[in-house]
């Protein structure tokens, strides 16, 4: 592992955070009632799981591209998961922005908004070959998805009602 600038992981984060952005301006209705509910342990992991990997992602230039090896498959995975994410959120932003447009899976991705960020984190620490990345992406991948199944698990229940 090498401390130094990662501009894949700056690149990563932009991929990330520009969507979130637009989000907070365009929940879903009713998503604040959903949130009021959510599980503290896993809303705990998600808060540490995000500072972690916005952090190491930024730190290790072990995350850069390092030329042309079979490792870099497990980059361009990423990144196409990435892709994936983009139009995850594009489908949403174009949709009425109800819970089931943002819970809706992409290519049998089930909540994509979350799931696809997180592989794609494991996928790069798998690439740069960084234990602190795989562990921060499996922390935030516990709170992250696991709240975003409650939530869409709720939305189901409340649809069928």
């Amino acid at each position: 592992m090498h401390f130094g600038f990662s501009y894949v992981g700056l690149i990563f984060l932009i991929m990330l955070f520009v969507p979130n952005l637009f989000w907070t301006r365009n929940k879903p209705k009713d998503y604040d009632d959903y949130s009021k509910n959510e599980n503290k342990v896993l809303l705990i992991l998600e808060r540490v799981g995000e500072v972690l990997v916005t952090c190491i992602v930024l730190m290790f230039s072990d995350f850069n591209v390092r030329g042309l090896s079979f490792w870099l498959a497990w980059l361009i995975a990423a990144l196409i998961l990435m892709i994936l994410y983009e139009i995850y959120w594009i489908r949403y932003f174009i949709s009425e922005k109800t819970m089931k447009d943002f819970y809706r899976s992409i290519i049998g991705i089930p909540v994509a908004g979350a799931t696809l960020p997180v592989i794609s984190v494991i996928l790069i620490a798998i690439y740069g070959g960084n234990l602190f990345l795989l562990a921060a992406g499996i922390i935030l991948g516990i709170g992250h998805i696991g709240i975003h199944l409650q939530h869409r698990k709720e939305a189901l229940q409340a649809q069928q009602k």
